[in-house]
């Protein structure tokens, strides 16, 4: 699931940092019974939630619950224009807080009352309400804007695809500016309804499911309307737009599944179908491994020839690009970008720093989906992806658990990231290894997790001591001494089935 950084990005520093939950305290004038009383002063929220990796990325001073972004959107010439209402609690007392926005804003209101707004930094902006918000106050915040997002540049790059027939909002670690304001870091998520006007012919697709059929609208235009009711990080919230045409079914269990393919595909859409028509056969079986899917509804969208270049685990319905089916069906970047729903969508990461329990998890998801189809077993996995890369490979000097900013997607996240796993399985043994997966997306079920918060709970279920294990392969560098069966024989390892497949998709989520 790599996305483009841009350097401006990732360079960008802040000279206050914070956090959701803290403000800075001031002093206000003594008062009450002859003795000085300490209370705090309004402040403005955070820029930023002090991401060690992204120190901007977010806000602090209140908590979102609720996103309702609706817009309106013409594919001709890529103008946007909306109005998003954010519902959210005040954590602070606040004098003036931010969002992560990119597009022009004509107006915002705060519990009804106009705001006055400014910019600051690469894509924030400044709200300071016509009156102090105190801690645990309501906010009602609505924002009217409108804009050409692909036109719309950070360090000379969008976050936004236009396409020949329209638009996908889809990237990683951030997308959301450049369609709704946010908060944007996985550690503020809340629920999403979004609904769009297209000219009508044009189809959309979000996160979630549709509670209401496409509503027509005066000027041959169709309203698209998709609501989302779990916990949402606003990277994972996406919009594609064009033509497509749906595929809906249910699971045996009756969960809808809403698949959707882009009519450019062509040639590579029976691909694209084999693959992702596959998608509750997949689910169902990732929920047999890492416990009850956490979402109510799955499926997935091919995107158009011109679109993206990578797949994201956007939230209920990963978005593909259209090089996953050059060679035919792939269900390994499937059981990928599915993997994501528990590891990376309900259990998010606390600081991106810690991307390996998104990618390193996905990717073994592979491994074991290679298992599962007879194509090769997650131990010769291992062994021929370890005899892949030299001793002397830049690969080996790339720390998972800690790859840098400008590395959150390298391949050794993804590879070195699924061989952590496989020491981990093989040093506690199947029995625990397997409790253990279910038993971390049960504990921070919707929330967040760090490595650190992973190896205690590996540790407290094995009764191991794993501290020399999770060192030496997500932060050490150089490759680490294991005698595999492979290492052991004369000959190298032979290559698994599965092996093109998982190679391929990797090329194309992390670079």
């Amino acid at each position: 699931m790599r996305r483009v950084l841009t350097a401006a990005t990732a360079a960008l520093t802040l000279t206050t940092a914070g956090t959701m939950l803290a403000g800075t305290p001031g002093q206000a004038a003594p008062t009450g019974w002859g003795r000085p009383v300490v209370t705090a002063a309004p402040q403005p929220g955070a820029p930023g939630l002090g991401d060690t990796y992204f120190p901007d990325y977010g806000n602090g001073g209140y908590d979102v619950e609720h996103y309702d972004v609706r817009l309106r959107y013409d594919p001709a010439t890529d103008q946007l224009s909306g109005t998003t209402t954010i519902l959210a609690t005040a954590t602070q007392d606040l004098s003036a807080f931010n969002l992560d926005f990119l597009l022009d804003v004509e107006s915002v209101r705060v519990n009804g009352w106009a705001a006055s707004t400014s910019t600051a930094g690469a894509h924030e902006l400044v709200v300071t309400p016509a009156r102090t918000v105190t801690r645990g106050q309501q906010l009602t915040v609505v924002v009217r804007y409108a804009g050409i997002p692909s036109e719309t540049l950070v360090g000379g790059y969008t976050g936004w695809t236009r396409t020949d027939d329209g638009a996908l909002a889809v990237n990683e670690p951030e997308s959301a500016w450049w369609w709704f304001p946010s908060n944007d870091h996985p550690l503020d998520k809340a629920t999403f309804d979004v609904s769009v006007s297209v000219p009508t012919g044009v189809e959309v697709i979000s996160n979630g499911v549709q509670p209401r059929p496409p509503l027509a609208e005066a000027g041959n235009r169709t309203r698209w309307i998709w609501r989302t009711t779990s916990p949402t990080a606003p990277y994972l919230a996406f919009m594609a737009i064009g033509q497509y045409d749906i595929v809906t079914d249910t699971t045996p269990s009756g969960q809808p599944v809403i698949n959707a393919y882009s009519t450019s595909l062509g040639e590579l859409g029976p691909a694209a179908k084999a693959s992702i028509e596959r998608t509750a056969e997949i689910v169902d079986w990732e929920s047999g491994i890492f416990g009850p899917y956490p979402f109510e509804a799955q499926g997935g969208v091919a995107g158009p020839l011109d679109g993206i270049g990578f797949a994201l685990e956007t939230q209920t319905r990963p978005v593909y690009g259209p090089g996953f089916w050059r060679r035919g069906a792939n269900t390994y970047v499937v059981a990928h970008e599915n993997a994501h729903q528990w590891f990376g969508d309900s259990v998010s990461v606390a600081e991106w720093s810690n991307i390996w329990l998104n990618e390193g998890f996905a990717s073994y998801a592979e491994w074991l989906w290679s298992e599962e189809q007879g194509e090769g077993t997650a131990q010769e996995v291992f062994d021929f992806t370890y005899a892949s890369y030299p001793a002397d490979d830049e690969f080996w000097q790339v720390l998972p658990g800690d790859p840098g900013a400008n590395r959150v997607f390298d391949g050794a996240v993804y590879d070195r990231g699924a061989m952590t796993l496989h020491q981990l399985r093989l040093a506690v043994g199947d029995d625990a290894f397997f409790e253990i997966l279910p038993a971390w997306t049960a504990e921070h079920r919707y929330g967040n997790g760090t490595i650190v918060q992973f190896q205690a709970l590996a540790e407290r279920i094995s009764g191991l001591d794993l501290d020399d294990l999770f060192t030496t392969w997500l932060f050490t560098a150089g490759r680490p001494d294991v005698a595999t069966a492979a290492r052991k024989a004369a000959a190298p390892p032979t290559e698994p089935k599965s092996w093109a497949k998982i190679r391929e998709s990797h090329h194309l989520l992390s670079h």
